[in-house]
Formats: structure tokens, sequence, C-alpha cells
């Protein structure tokens, strides 16, 4: 049965205000996160081919945010839709719970990172385009769910930056495609080596 769209809206936000206001429990959090190490790494350092993000450090609410977005079909990925739904996350506390133990991981494991040719233009660049939103340092603001790049692998950041440009990151403001779309490749590049290379803590 396909419900009206102003139904689909109210309940989208429904589920987001739900894992917003639930009080985060880490230690439950850490048990449900068992199902996530097959991918992400017991220490959410992610695969440093770029392939599956660096979650550890990442700020609570940024992945309270993007766990909504995949449970809720804002956010498109088919490994994160399925360990998103209500089947391995039965309630919205397990959301929250899963983002207060990922932010309190150690950022461990083997970094991508870029070549290094382009890092030091790339710094150049990503303060005088990102730095007003994501921090001189890349670690982003927790208290508007900015989220932290600073030691992100370098192939997830290209990716990401692609994928604004392209509509295919439709959760993000416009502005990132705005700042992003003027720039070639060799300065995408440069911007997600510098960022790469920031140590995440």
């Amino acid at each position: 049965m396909k419900l009206p769209p102003g139904l689909v809206l109210l309940l989208l936000l429904a589920v987001g205000a739900a894992a917003s206001a639930a009080e985060p429990d880490a230690e439950h959090g850490a048990r449900l996160y068992a199902q996530c190490a097959s991918c992400h790494g017991a220490d959410g350092s992610g695969s440093a081919d770029g392939s599956i993000p660096r979650i550890a450090g990442q700020h609570e609410s940024v992945v309270r945010k993007q766990l909504s977005d995949f449970r809720t079909g804002r956010r498109a990925d088919f490994r994160m839709t399925e360990f998103a739904d209500r089947h391995h996350l039965p309630k919205p506390q397990d959301l929250a719970a899963v983002a207060a133990f990922v932010s309190r991981l150690q950022a461990g494991g083997a970094r991508g990172i870029g070549d290094g040719s382009r890092a030091t233009a790339g710094a150049l660049l990503f303060g005088a385009r990102c730095a007003s939103c994501h921090g001189a340092d890349g670690r982003g603001d927790p208290t508007r769910s900015v989220p932290r790049l600073a030691g992100q692998h370098y192939s997830y950041l290209v990716r990401q930056m692609y994928d604004a440009v392209d509509g295919r990151r439709q959760t993000l403001p416009r502005l990132h495609a705005d700042k992003i779309e003027p720039l070639d490749f060799d300065e995408v590049r440069g911007i997600a080596d510098y960022l790469s290379r920031i140590e995440p803590r």
C-alpha cells in the first residue's frame, strides 16, 4: 500500500525526532555495534581503500542523523539501509545508543591517504571553501551535526564530494555542490588528501 506523501514526511520527521530525543546508552550501543563491526571494523576504522568510511570518533549527532537517514530512505546505500532497519535496530533509542558508542571509539587502523603531491594546495582550498562550516582543522561541529572530516579515508572523501555534485547525496545542502562543482579533479583530490592526513583526534 502506497502512503500519501504528507504521511511519509510525518513518519520521517517522527523517526528523526524520536532518535534525537532518545537518551543514548553507550553500553547498549556496544552490543548493537557488534553487527556493524563486520564492515566498519571493531575499532570503527572502516576500509583504507575508502569503500567503507572511518566512523570512529565521529560526532554522535552526525552518526545518529546518518542512521536515521538510512533508516528512512533519505540516504541510499543498500548495506546501510538493511542494517539501520527495525530488524537490526528496533527502537529509535537503538540508533542513539550506537551513535553514542561510535562517537567514543578511538580511531585506529590504517588510514587511506593520497600521494601527497596536492595536499598543500588542498589545505588552502579547504580553508577557502569548506572551513567556515567544517572548521579549519576539519573537525566539524557536533551542535550543528556537521561531520568530522579529519582523518577520513582519502578515496571515501573523493567519492562523497562527487556524490554531492552529482546529486547522490540528496540530504546535503546545495551549498556543497556549489562549492565543489567548480573544482577540477586535482583540486578535489588535494582537499581529500589534506583531510585524510589530519589526525582524527
